[in-house]
């Protein structure tokens, strides 16, 4: 069994190492949408072809780095890219990179990710603010011996954080931004679902789906950290278009909200840091 504890303090050395920052909040950029980690000023971009512990991005849209530098004059650490399960990863590693983002000493996460819409009014290009999740993976990062620092059963009764939901919600409104609410799923992929999958997932409630994001947020809340987590809708979940679906979309998504996306993500990084 990997002892993720003893990495993370090392991992989060070397990372520290690298630049005069200590960052507060930490990101992680799904798919199409890094580019925001681009814009970030005073920073240190470290591919992930550098740090040995973490395996190289395979996937389309992820640049596979970790960058630091600030972002609103917040100092902040983000993940271009990220670790899936379908990847052949087990939930541990999955997760990984938020327990060295919190070693270095952020403390809160702000998750993104580029989701199917479930419900009906959703469309492509919208954003919604994660209100909750419901794990089909099937998977759990915490399962084996707990990681020092971590709570045995956390507690998921609200893994979003109700203080960052409500200051981005104003944000958004304030800065007409528009900003939907949801419940996020996330399944084990790589395939997309099928049709009889997406009307089963919509009885279940959720409003949107994926294969991210569920892990990262259960090791942040064990860790104590606080949570914010914004999908970006790619495209119409299976069943509720007549297109195909295919991964070119998704990123094709992500570059076009780029502008809503970094408006929105940057006011809720200050949000957030206000709120530490």
């Amino acid at each position: 069994m990997t002892d993720y504890a003893a990495l993370e303090k090392s991992v989060a050395g070397r990372l520290l190492a690298r630049t005069s920052l200590k960052p507060r909040v930490q990101l992680i950029l799904g798919s199409g949408l890094g580019g925001v980690a681009d814009t970030m000023e005073d920073a240190t971009r470290i591919p992930f072809e550098e740090i040995p512990e973490f395996p190289p991005a395979t996937v389309q849209g992820h640049a596979g780095a970790v960058v630091i530098g600030r972002l609103e004059g917040v100092e902040c650490v983000a993940l271009q890219g990220r670790f899936h399960l379908y990847e052949g990863h087990d939930a541990s590693l999955a997760a990984f990179p938020v327990r060295v983002m919190a070693a270095m000493g952020a403390k809160a996460l702000l998750v993104t990710n580029a989701a199917g819409g479930v419900h009906p009014d959703f469309g492509p290009g919208d954003l919604m603010l994660i209100d909750d999740h419901i794990n089909l993976t099937g998977r759990n990062p915490l399962v084996g011996p707990v990681v020092d620092g971590d709570l045995r059963f956390p507690d998921m009764t609200e893994p979003y954080d109700a203080q960052f939901k409500d200051a981005v919600t104003a944000f958004a409104k304030q800065n007409k931004i528009k900003l939907t609410r949801g419940i996020y799923c996330a399944l084990l992929g790589p395939t997309y679902e099928t049709a009889a999958e997406i009307r089963m997932i919509s009885k279940l409630g959720a409003d949107a789906v994926g294969m991210s994001t569920v892990h990262e947020v259960i090791v942040a809340r064990a860790s104590g950290v606080r949570v914010l987590g914004v999908s970006l809708i790619s495209n119409l979940a299976a069943g509720l278009s007549p297109e195909p679906l295919h991964h070119e979309e998704v990123v094709a998504a992500g570059r076009e909200a780029r502008p809503r996306f970094e408006r929105l993500l940057r006011g809720a990084v200050r949000a957030m840091a206000q709120a530490l």
